[in-house]
Parts: structure tokens; C-alpha cells; sequence
């Protein structure tokens, strides 16, 4: 990967904050298309794979739409068709919910949950991490990318 100069062939920046912005950026779409490329290996998308995850993470509970939708990294405007597209893969399973005849929950399968399993480090990075950056490292980083969204980085 390299230096940001060495990578978008600039030679300076008019100042730190300019060259932050750039390499954040520049480092954002490196790491989405790196895990959209990962993600593909296993025939689904990052978003597809981001839904997995949390219906994981509330299993065995069922999950609506609306949550799904609130609790995606990347925002989709039609949830309802990701959601088709990994039921047809049999990865999510969708039934009416007894209580809102209008609502729909969902239910990561047992093929979701072993596709996951499967995945796990190989999304979350862990061939390049632990490699590149110490675990204080990545706990300073983890605080500064909060403060750069106005969290309080303790």
C-alpha cells in the first residue's frame, strides 16, 4: 500500500488537516474495495455481509427491516431488496410477525451463521491488522476516529 504521496503521486500538502482528510479517504476506499473484494470470494457484498452480521449479533431473536436499516454502516435506500437477495441465497429465513401483520421479521439462518464463521477473519482484517499495527495502536486509532466524528474519545 505505501506512503499516500507515493500512492495518488502528490508531492506536498497545503497542510496536515488537507492531507488527514485525503488519506482518510484514500484509506476508506482502499479498505471498502478490499472487503467488497473479500467479500465476493463467498458470493456475497459488504452490505449483504454487514446484514449478516447483525442479525448474528440479535440471533435467535428476529429482526425487522427498520433495525436493519438503522444499524447498517453503509446506508442503503432499499433494504428490502438486500434482504430478498440473501434470503435467495438461504442465508436469512423471513416469516410474518405475529404482532405487526405489516412487519416481516428476519432470522439469520444456520447456512448464515456457518458463512459467517467461515469469513470472520478474513473480514475483520486479521492478515493485515496485526501485522501493520500494534493492539495500542489500534486502540489509539479507534479514539481518534472518534474524536474526528465529535465523540469523546475519552
Amino acid at each position: 500500500m505505501g506512503r499516500l504521496e507515493d500512492n495518488i503521486k502528490a508531492r506536498k500538502f497545503s497542510s496536515e488537516w488537507h492531507k488527514a482528510t485525503v488519506n482518510i479517504v484514500y484509506t476508506h476506499n482502499w479498505l471498502s474495495n478490499l472487503l467488497e473484494e473479500r467479500a465476493n470470494k463467498f458470493d456475497i457484498t459488504l452490505q449483504q455481509f454487514n446484514v449478516l452480521r447483525i442479525l448474528r449479533g440479535q440471533y435467535p431473536n428476529p429482526v425487522k427491516n427498520s433495525l436493519l436499516r438503522d444499524r447498517m454502516i453503509t446506508k442503503t435506500s432499499d433494504i428490502s431488496r438486500l434482504i430478498d437477495r440473501i434470503i435467495t441465497k438461504e442465508l436469512v429465513s423471513r416469516t410474518s410477525c405475529q404482532n405487526d401483520k405489516r412487519a416481516v421479521d428476519l432470522l439469520i439462518t444456520q447456512k448464515g451463521l456457518d458463512l459467517l464463521e467461515t469469513m470472520e477473519d478474513e473480514m475483520m482484517l486479521i492478515d493485515i491488522l496485526p501485522k501493520n499495527l500494534t493492539k495500542n495502536q489500534c486502540i489509539e486509532l479507534n479514539k481518534l476516529l472518534d474524536k474526528i466524528r465529535g465523540k469523546d474519545a475519552g
